[in-house]
């Protein structure tokens, strides 16, 4: 009887073995399912008439075997029908699919349905939404770019044009062709810094130092421009631990955001620049006394060619890529970026960098 009765469960998962890896060969999840049913039917049954067959010699057999096979005729239907419900989820994400591949940016997976085909419907949702947004930025960034590359060059053609026919003297028009020419080449530059970031080439060679001179420094060549403006500047630096960066760039980082804020000061107010701890980072916030930031603005500063005053920012050349720049800069140190409005009116811009260990 031991004897039969581990022979016959050997066999059996021998047979269930080679048959649970041949039902991984079957092409489709509706034909596995029904495979799957039909194993799990059949071997049981299968065990028990061998083991009937040997033991009692029945004679009841036929009856035997019709139950076994209306059993897994249920079974494999059932499975069919289970299998074709997620085969038919599993056809429109495909579906979604080959749209967003054949440039369908809109199309979407249904997102509902069994717990792994809706999460992964959502996932490819959201992956469309990034890839359209993405393209949509792609849009924008080609038509302002092609915008602000436009002028400086029509400038410089109509100067050269009208020295060409004799209306002007080349003297005349040297400092404001040197001037459109400065302009397209930093525009050119910030372009190509925006690329690298993009690309992930920015070697940082990060190293613990203190940002306090930094922070000292570059108040320091603003107190000039400050003046002249009737704005008072400060700073506030308090103790704080190492920072791991890279100077150079955090330098261009506190210039911009010093540049703007003097920018968008008006006179009789104030800048100040605040250096101070923050668990493990250490955060620099430049805030000023300005008109303050909207909720769109505070939203969308570090957008590439955003611009909130288009007015003043045609006046001072500016592309709107500074602060593009200055976010990738800062991101690509380990650091965070960010602008919210004063409570009191003005804005305050605060980037972080990761405290150095040890």
């Amino acid at each position: 009887m031991i004897a039969l009765a581990l022979i016959v469960a050997a066999a059996t998962l021998a047979v269930g073995l080679a048959a649970t890896f041949l039902l991984r060969l079957l092409p489709t999840v509706r034909l596995q399912l029904a495979g799957l049913a039909l194993l799990a039917v059949a071997l049981p049954l299968g065990a028990v008439l061998l083991s009937g067959w040997v033991m009692f010699h029945m004679g009841d057999d036929v009856k035997i075997l019709a139950v076994a096979a209306a059993s897994a005729l249920v079974a494999v239907a059932a499975a069919l029908s289970l299998g074709t419900s997620i085969a038919r989820r599993i056809d429109r994400l495909r579906a979604a699919s080959g749209a967003l591949a054949a440039g369908d940016l809109g199309a979407r997976a249904p997102d509902s349905g069994p717990r792994e085909l809706a999460e992964l419907g959502r996932s490819f949702n959201e992956m469309a939404a990034n890839l359209e947004e993405l393209f949509d930025a792609r849009r924008e960034l080609v038509a302002a770019a092609s915008h602000d590359l436009r002028t400086p060059i029509a400038s410089i053609t109509a100067m050269l044009e009208a020295i060409e026919d004799g209306l002007a003297e080349p003297e005349e028009y040297l400092a404001p062709l040197q001037s459109q020419a400065r302009r397209l080449s930093a525009l050119v530059e910030d372009l190509f810094e925006l690329a690298r970031i993009d690309a992930g080439a920015l070697a940082h060679e990060l190293d613990a130092i203190s940002l306090a001179p930094l922070v000292e420094s570059c108040v320091r060549g603003f107190e000039a421009e400050a003046r002249a403006r009737n704005v008072t500047l400060e700073q506030r630096i308090a103790e704080t631990p190492q920072a791991r960066c890279a100077p150079e760039e955090v330098e261009r980082v506190l210039l911009n955001l010093l540049t703007n804020a003097l920018r968008h000061t008006p006179s009789d107010g104030t800048v100040a620049v605040i250096l101070a701890p923050a668990d493990d980072e250490v955060q620099v916030t430049v805030e000023d006394t300005g008109e303050g930031l909207s909720p769109e603005a505070a939203r969308r500063m570090f957008d590439r060619f955003w611009r909130g005053d288009t007015a003043r920012a045609g006046e001072t050349g500016g592309a709107g890529l500074g602060l593009a720049i200055a976010r990738g800069l800062v991101e690509g140190q380990g650091g965070r970026i960010w602008a919210e409005p004063r409570e009191a009116g003005g804005a305050r811009v605060s980037f972080t960098l990761p405290a150095a260990r040890g």
